[in-house]
């Protein structure tokens, strides 16, 4: 069962990512009213879908995961920046769901970031 806890971990990050693009692809109001409220309407809509369409996959594919990780991370770190900041916690009286996706996003980003930490080139290489 403790090999297959950083799949599932992967796999729910993934999908996590993945089930927003419908929202920021078809410019679902709700998406578009954040965008809006933070100055990036449409184009950082359109762009962090993309980047998490790219994180989403790039955590699937094993040598790849912690490069999705990392990009996950700076997307999800965007988001909760800019709930605190200018968004608050609840969007539209959705009771905060978007706000606590988010930090489980993260948390769930870090977690598998430090899981694959060995797999990052430039750290994993130790002198002998």
């Amino acid at each position: 069962m403790k090999k297959y806890i950083p799949l599932i971990l992967r796999i729910a990050v993934a999908v996590i990512l993945i089930q927003t693009l419908r929202f920021k692809f078809t410019a679902h109001p709700d998406s578009v009213y954040i965008f809006e409220k933070v100055g990036l309407e449409p184009y950082g809509r359109i762009t962090s879908g993309i980047l998490e369409l790219t994180a989403g996959i790039l955590l699937l594919l094993p040598k790849t995961v912690w490069i999705g990780a990392i990009i996950s991370l700076s997307i999800i770190s965007g988001a909760i920046i800019m709930h605190v900041t200018l968004l608050g916690i609840e969007i539209n009286k959705d009771g905060g769901v978007l706000f606590y996706t988010a930090l489980l996003t993260f948390t769930l980003s870090a977690i598998i970031l430090w899981l694959y930490r060995r797999d990052i080139p430039f750290i994993s290489k130790t002198p002998n």
